[in-house]
């Protein structure tokens, strides 16, 4: 039974990994509508029309900078699956494949 234990998730894991995942959506539209907001308060604040786009340009670069480090958090968690022992014999698969076509 502890083992049992030991192995099993807690309760309410699906529950917080989906809401990571939810989390980098929420975040690309916060961060495109919040440089939105920026270009607005520029172009009022100077009357200078194209100062909207310089806000638009923010918001689209944070929004990618959020996906980089989006894929940068999924790369290290699959590094260390690579590494744990439960999945070692998979790593011979793909060589198995190669040699049979």
């Amino acid at each position: 039974m502890d083992e049992e234990k030991k192995n099993s998730k807690p309760k309410y894991a699906n529950i917080v990994e989906g809401a990571e995942q939810l989390s980098l959506g929420v975040s690309m539209v916060a961060s495109i509508l919040i440089g939105i907001a920026i270009g607005i308060g520029l172009q009022k604040l100077s009357g200078v029309s194209w100062l909207f786009w310089i806000g638009v340009f923010i918001g689209l670069a944070s929004a990618l900078l959020n996906i980089y480090r989006a894929y940068k958090k999924q790369k290290a968690e699959l590094d260390k699956l690579k590494d744990d022992p439960r999945y070692k014999n998979y790593s011979n698969i793909d060589d198995e494949y190669d040699d049979e076509y």
